[in-house]
């Protein structure tokens, strides 16, 4: 995910599903050049209890996809990502990230391999780049790669999440065969009468379905979610505070061109073909880099933070250490509603990101003792089969 916030005098891009937010009651905001909802107004921590107990339905429609068309579409994405594309099954998904030539992070993204009549329509990859970073992620793919394959963005498709622990039950009522997909898998389904590519992924730390469904038909399929007894509409705001709970990262603020996939803990998502001894290791950019720390260590590390106080310790926070050395910054950060608790995640230097380890947030003038935890805080709880 990314923000980018856009000043409220310009024209803001609208999604599909806009006049049907308004008619919902909600709060819209600037969000990557669009005017998105942040929160309906059963309120934030409704919207987030929704999720975690039952199913929310989140518009993640100005989200940019795209499709990556050809043969050598998979080798020719590896060359910009230190991601296994080329073994990704048919009808698998994985996440991946886009690095420049300092190993820093461009976006994050996730990529699926459709399988068979999905294939044919949504290409040999199907690909979903954060809102704020896809004209970009789009130049980047079209400069680099765009010799070797076709890369089409699709700005015709809305995306909708339907997230949370009934989700399945929601969705399996316009579609039975939806239950069937396990976490990061996705094809190709009818829901309400229209064509849509389905995965069974997220960003809340909960199981549940993203759908990429025209925008002709996006209004429809969101009605027909929304009468589902289930399911309630969400907003951004629930949206972030759902996904720190879960120890996701947000583009911009958690990671961005100068942090590098090891500093951010996401050495999980390059897969042992592509470090250094594989068999596909390095042929993207900063892969010297990444490579070097992942054999030497990182000088710092993105951690998780819990606060043994009520106060929340908000992004741009300062820490330090108890004998005042400055430590590094909060990134991201709210009073959980599921955890009841301040969580944060932050950069800190390697000698202080052990788990357990004390540092002390500065708000408004005091300093707040904070401890380093593991991440997710709360328990992911994706659906595996």
């Amino acid at each position: 995910m990314s923000s980018t916030p856009t000043p409220a005098t310009s024209a803001l891009l609208q999604t599909p599903l806009h006049a049907l937010h308004l008619e919902l009651g909600a709060r819209m905001v600037p969000f990557a050049g669009y005017a998105m909802p942040v929160q309906y107004p059963a309120g934030l921590m409704a919207e987030h209890r929704q999720c975690r107990d039952s199913a929310a339905l989140f518009d993640v429609s100005h989200m940019g996809q795209l499709r990556l068309i050809g043969a050598d579409a998979a080798a020719a994405l590896e060359t910009l990502v230190p991601v296994d594309v080329i073994d990704l099954a048919p009808g698998k998904q994985r996440y991946a990230f886009f690095t420049n030539d300092q190993g820093g992070l461009l976006d994050d993204l996730m990529i699926t391999r459709p399988a068979g009549e999905a294939a044919g329509k949504f290409g040999d990859l199907f690909v979903i780049v954060n809102a704020g970073c896809k004209d970009a992620d789009i130049a980047h793919l079209q400069a680099r790669i765009g010799s070797r394959c076709e890369v089409k963005p699709l700005p015709e498709r809305a995306l909708l999440a339907l997230q949370g622990p009934k989700a399945v039950d929601a969705l399996s009522r316009l579609n039975l065969e939806v239950a069937k997909l396990t976490f990061m898998t996705g094809g190709l389904f009818t829901l309400a009468g229209a064509d849509c590519f389905v995965t069974r992924s997220g960003y809340t730390g909960e199981d549940g379905y993203e759908i990429s469904v025209h925008e002709a038909d996006a209004v429809a399929l969101a009605r027909e979610l929304l009468a589902q007894p289930e399911v309630k509409p969400a907003g951004l705001g629930a949206r972030d505070t759902l996904r720190l709970e879960a120890g996701l990262c947000l583009y911009g603020h958690d990671i961005d061109t100068t942090t590098t996939p090891v500093e951010a803990a996401l050495t999980w998502g390059i897969q042992k073909v592509r470090r250094a001894g594989g068999a596909r290791a390095g042929g993207y950019p900063g892969a010297a880099v990444i490579d070097r720390q992942f054999a030497e260590g990182a000088a710092r590390k993105r951690v998780g933070l819990v606060g043994k106080e009520r106060a929340p310790v908000r992004e741009g926070t300062k820490l330090f250490a108890a004998d005042g050395t400055e430590l590094g910054t909060v990134t991201s950060g709210t009073l959980g509603p599921t955890v009841n608790t301040p969580v944060a995640l932050a950069y800190l230097p390697t000698s202080h990101a052990a788990v357990g380890t004390e540092v002390f947030a500065e708000v408004r003038g005091k300093r707040l003792p904070m401890t380093v935890a593991t991440t997710p805080f709360t328990p992911n709880r994706y659906y595996r089969g």
